[in-house]
């Protein structure tokens, strides 16, 4: 998720999204289609969650702004989806925990409102059996470990409750781990910092290295037990962005098992967007000043509004358009680097600003589609949509049971 500098999904009028909807659909090879959705397609990422809070939004309804309903998902065979649970960095205490159990008691009961489409999943398996049943598979990611207040005793709580990765950082540093979007503190990880690590791999919970410093990254591949995940990160050397991984970093983590989960967001994406980010911060504090003197302290409003504003931007010449196309080139870059099995797909959708062409989950068969026309195999394709995700989740499972975790 993105709070800061730029957000944005692109809204658009009802009439136009079942519009470019069924454009994306019909621009599809029936060879992509058929592969697409005989896929279990997974994103590891999703900030939709912050929507959930709103006792007056149905997941179930299609609706004319953000990436993320039922329908849409249907639609563009997301066949599991990781909610956020986010809570900002400058949130601590008790009050940080008490937030992040309400919104997973939100997401909670999304899926019991909508029993015939969601189902709550927390292994590997039960995606494949949601999968099987014709049901979208529902899980948890925090997103940030200053949510757990410095104990573990929280940390298993939100296991128990049905999260299964931690991001160790979010933009801010915790008391043990430094965080990419902050001044360094530690170190990388503190001595408290690898015994949460460690208790993750316990728990059978991924470590998210999304968000975090790159010696915290390193201090994380130099302690876990199990391989670790980056939930929404894309490359670095396509994008400076400093939340993006290296190629060496990339390498290292693929050596242990783990897998880059590419994120969407056009300042992750696109060297361009990045540069326009870093001459003119102005323009970031006027989106995020004017969203919020439309919203107040609505967050998910924020969202909406904030992305309203940024395609205004993009429209006037103040920003560069980001087309969806730039995702592949992550992907790829990715795959060059270390394979087909350790690329997946980390949205970042209803958090961060979407490329054109990619304004909601109804457009995800187009990379399945440019895979097949890039030249990849049905099998690599299966694998960077969520098989690659399944196997992770497999292997942190199997470092548990041996670790006699839960």
């Amino acid at each position: 998720m993105l709070r800061t500098g730029l957000l944005g999904v692109c809204c658009l009028l009802g009439g136009t999204l079942s519009l470019l909807a069924v454009n994306a659909q019909t621009n599809i090879s029936q060879q992509a289609r058929d592969l697409h959705f005989n896929s279990i397609v997974v994103d590891t990422h999703d900030d939709t969650t912050q929507r959930l809070l709103d006792p007056k939004f149905d997941l179930g309804a299609r609706h004319t702004d953000g990436s993320v309903d039922i329908p849409r998902m249907r639609e563009g065979g997301l066949d599991a989806l990781f909610f956020s649970i986010w809570i900002p960095g400058t949130v601590s205490g008790p009050a940080a925990v008490q937030r992040a159990l309400t919104q997973i008691a939100a997401v909670r009961e999304t899926v019991a409102r909508h029993p015939n489409d969601l189902v709550l999943c927390t292994t590997a398996a039960e995606i494949r059996a949601a999968k099987k049943s014709k049901k979208i598979a529902v899980l948890m990611g925090v997103e940030g470990g200053h949510m757990i207040n410095d104990d573990l005793a929280n940390l298993d709580k939100f296991y128990t409750l049905g999260v299964r990765y931690m991001t160790l950082t979010h933009t801010v540093n915790t008391a043990w781990a430094d965080s990419s979007g902050d001044k360094p503190a530690h170190d990388g990880l503190t001595p408290f910092g690898k015994k949460v690590v460690v208790e993750m791999n316990r728990l059978g919970m991924m470590v998210d290295i999304s968000h975090v410093a790159d010696k915290t990254f390193y201090d994380v591949l130099a302690t876990s037990q199990a391989p670790v995940i980056a939930s929404h990160s894309s490359c670095r050397a396509l994008c400076t962005a400093p939340r993006n991984m290296t190629d060496d970093m990339i390498k290292a983590m693929a050596a242990k098992g783990g897998v880059i989960q590419i994120n969407y967001h056009v300042g992750f994406l696109s060297q361009e967007f990045q540069d326009a980010q870093n001459r003119h911060p102005e323009i970031g504090k006027q989106i995020e000043a004017e969203s919020k003197k439309r919203c107040g302290d609505n967050e998910a409003c924020q969202l909406i509004e904030a992305d309203k504003i940024v395609r205004d931007y993009v429209a006037q010449g103040k920003l560069p358009r980001v087309d969806w196309t730039k995702i592949v080139d992550h992907i790829d870059h990715a795959v060059k680097l270390v394979g087909a099995d350790h690329v997946g797909l980390g949205s970042d959708f209803d958090g961060a600003d979407m490329p054109y062409g990619m304004e909601d989950a109804s457009h995800l068969p187009q990379i399945t589609n440019a895979l097949l026309a890039k030249g990849y195999s049905p099998a690599d394709i299966q694998e960077i949509l969520g098989g690659n995700t399944l196997r992770l989740m497999q292997d942190v499972e199997a470092v548990a049971r041996k670790m006699g975790g839960k």
